[in-house]
C-alpha cells in the first residue's frame, strides 16, 4: 500500500485488470508515460480487457505495451488529444465516429469507433464500440432479407426508419420516413381491415403479424409486418416497434406454384409438356446458370438434369453464394418424392437456408440442425450437404444429412471427402450433424451431387460410382469439361451437380 492508503501501482493494475477481464466490451486502462520535463510522451496499457480484442485481434496481450508502439498513427491525432485533455482536466470525454486507418495487410483498412475516455486512478479508462461492422451487418441483413425496421413514438408522432425501409417503399432516404397517414394512403383499401385487426391485437398486448398489400409506384407489394408495443410503468403504450419484410416474390412464387399445380390437376399433358413445365418450375425456384460463375476464391458451375422418364418435378436443389463477410455458402439437397409436394419442400428448405445465412449463421452443423427441425414441421424427409468455404484459409467446413459425400479431384486423382455421420433430414428431432474441415489447394475441384448421378435402376451402383470418379479425375480443373463429362441424365431420378474449382491466390 502507498503512504496515503491507496494501492500501489502494481496492485492497482492487478485490480483493474481483474475487473476489465470480465467486461464484455473493448476497454483498456492507460497510464501516462512522462519525459524528463514531466510532459506526457506516451501511454502504457496497464490493464486490458480480453473479451473484445482490438482490430489486430489482440486482447490481454496488449498489457504493458505502449500506445505509440501498438497504434503509431494515433499519435497527435484527435483521440490522442482527447487523452491529453481528459488527463489534464479530469473531465470525461467521448469521440464519436472516430476513424482509424491502417494500411497493413490482413487488417480492415478503415474502421469506425465510438470511444469514451474517463479519468481513473491517475490514468485513463478507455472504452470503445465498433460501429462499422455493426452497420455492415445490419445493412447487409436488411438487403438480403428485403426488410427493415421502423419505430413510431405515440407521444411525439415521430417515425424512425432503418436504411432497409427505404428500398422496401421505393423512397429516397433524403426524403425521410413516410408519415403514418402517407403509409395508410398507400395501403390497398381492401386490406385496411387487416390493419385494424393488427391495431386491436397490439391493444390487447399481443404481437401482431400480418401481411398487407401496398401500392408502391406502379407495383403492388406484399409486406409482412411484425409489430409489438413498448409500454411505460403504468402500462400505457408509448412506442410501436415493427419489422417490415417485402415478401412479394415469395407470394408470387407460391401463387405460380399453385397455378402450375392447377394445370397439372385439370389437364392431361403429354410427357414432353410435363417435362417443360417441370423445367420452368425448377428454374423459377432456383435458376441454373448455363456458364461457370465466380464466387469468392472459387469458380463454380451447376447442372440440373430432370429424369428421362419422370413426368413430375423432383426435389433436388442447390445453393451457391458469396456472403457479405467474404465466406462462400455451398449446398445441395434432395427432398424425397416427386411432384408439387417435393417442389414445395425443396423451395421451403432452400429459402430457409438463404434466410438463416442472411442473419449471420455460418456453422454447417447448426444450419443442418435447423433444416432438420423444419423438415419435421413440414412432415417431409430429405438429404443434404452444406459447406462454408473460407477463401482466406481455403478451409471447407461441411456437414451432411444422409447425403453422398462430395468428391475431391486433385492432381488427376478423385476421392471422397472424409465422411461425417449425419441422419437424413426429418428422421428424428435430436439428430447431430458434426462437421469436417479439410483444407483445399489451388485447382482442387469439389463435386457436390445428388444421388441421381451415381444410382441407376439397372446396373452395378459401384461401377457407376467408379465411372463418375474416373471421369472427374480425367476432366481435371476444367469445369465445362466436368459438366460435359457428367451430363448424362438418370432414367428415373433427377440429377443436380455443383462443381467448384479453388482459384489460385
Amino acid at each position: 500500500m502507498a503512504d496515503d492508503g491507496a494501492p500501489a501501482p502494481e496492485q492497482a493494475a492487478a485490480i483493474v485488470q481483474e475487473i476489465l477481464a470480465g467486461l464484455p466490451a473493448g476497454c483498456s486502462w492507460l497510464v501516462p508515460v512522462t519525459g524528463p520535463d514531466g510532459a506526457v510522451t506516451d501511454f502504457r496499457i496497464a490493464a486490458a480487457g480480453g473479451q473484445v480484442p482490438d482490430i489486430y485481434n489482440r486482447g490481454t496481450a496488449r498489457r504493458d505495451r505502449t500506445v505509440a508502439g501498438l497504434y503509431p498513427t494515433m499519435i497527435g491525432g484527435p483521440l490522442w488529444q482527447l487523452y491529453l485533455h481528459v488527463l489534464e482536466t479530469g473531465e470525461p470525454g467521448e469521440l464519436p465516429d472516430f476513424v482509424y486507418d491502417q494500411a497493413e495487410s490482413g487488417v480492415v483498412a478503415r474502421s469506425v469507433f465510438t470511444i469514451s475516455v474517463r479519468p481513473m486512478l491517475g490514468g485513463l479508462l478507455v472504452v470503445w464500440q465498433r460501429e462499422d461492422e455493426q452497420l455492415r451487418r445490419l445493412t447487409n441483413t436488411e438487403l438480403l432479407g428485403s426488410l427493415g425496421w421502423t419505430e413510431y413514438d405515440l407521444h411525439t408522432g415521430r417515425t424512425e426508419w432503418s436504411p432497409g425501409m427505404y428500398p422496401v417503399f421505393g423512397r429516397d432516404p433524403a426524403d425521410g420516413p413516410l408519415s403514418r397517414m402517407e403509409q395508410a394512403a398507400l395501403m390497398l383499401p381492401e386490406d385496411r381491415g387487416l390493419a385494424e385487426t393488427a391495431w386491436q391485437t397490439l391493444d390487447s398486448g399481443a404481437t401482431s403479424d400480418v401481411t398487407v398489400r401496398f401500392r408502391v409506384g406502379d407495383a403492388i407489394k406484399h409486406l409482412r409486418i411484425l409489430a409489438d408495443t413498448a409500454r411505460d410503468g403504468a402500462g400505457k403504450p408509448i412506442k410501436i416497434y415493427a419489422v417490415v419484410q417485402d415478401v412479394t416474390a415469395r407470394v408470387d412464387t407460391r401463387s405460380e406454384i399453385e397455378r402450375l399445380g392447377d394445370q397439372l390437376r385439370t389437364r392431361e399433358m403429354t410427357a414432353l409438356a410435363e417435362h417443360r413445365l417441370a423445367g420452368q418450375l425448377q428454374n423459377m425456384i432456383q435458376p441454373v446458370p448455363r456458364e461457370p460463375f465466380p464466387l469468392a476464391g472459387l469458380e463454380a458451375m451447376v447442372s440440373y438434369l430432370p429424369a428421362e422418364r419422370a413426368v413430375l418435378v423432383g426435389g433436388d436443389w442447390y445453393h451457391a453464394q458469396t456472403l457479405p463477410d467474404g465466406l462462400v455458402a455451398l449446398a445441395v439437397g434432395d427432398v424425397a418424392g416427386h411432384g408439387l409436394d417435393a417442389a414445395s419442400g425443396m423451395a421451403h428448405l432452400r429459402f430457409a437456408l438463404v434466410a438463416w445465412l442472411s442473419i449471420g449463421l455460418r456453422d454447417p452443423g447448426v444450419l443442418m440442425h435447423h433444416l432438420n427441425r423444419l423438415c419435421l414441421q413440414l412432415r417431409i424427409t430429405g438429404t443434404a450437404v452444406i459447406a462454408v468455404f473460407d477463401p482466406a484459409t481455403r478451409v471447407l467446413r461441411w456437414a451432411r444429412a444422409g447425403h453422398p459425400a462430395p468428391l475431391l479431384s486433385r492432381c488427376g486423382a478423385t476421392t471422397e471427402l472424409e465422411r461425417p455421420h449425419g441422419l437424413l433430414l426429418g428422421a428424428v428431432d435430436d439428430a447431430d450433424y458434426p462437421e469436417c474441415t479439410p483444407e483445399l489447394s489451388p485447382d482442387d475441384v469439389i463435386l457436390f451431387y445428388t444421388d441421381g448421378l451415381v444410382e441407376r435402376r439397372a446396373g452395378d451402383p459401384a461401377a457407376q460410382f467408379r465411372r463418375v470418379r474416373d471421369a472427374l479425375a480425367a476432366a481435371g480443373p476444367d469445369l465445362p469439361r466436368v459438366h460435359a463429362t457428367l451430363n448424362e441424365p438418370s432414367t428415373f431420378d433427377d440429377t443436380c451437380t455443383l462443381a467448384v474449382r479453388v482459384l489460385p491466390s
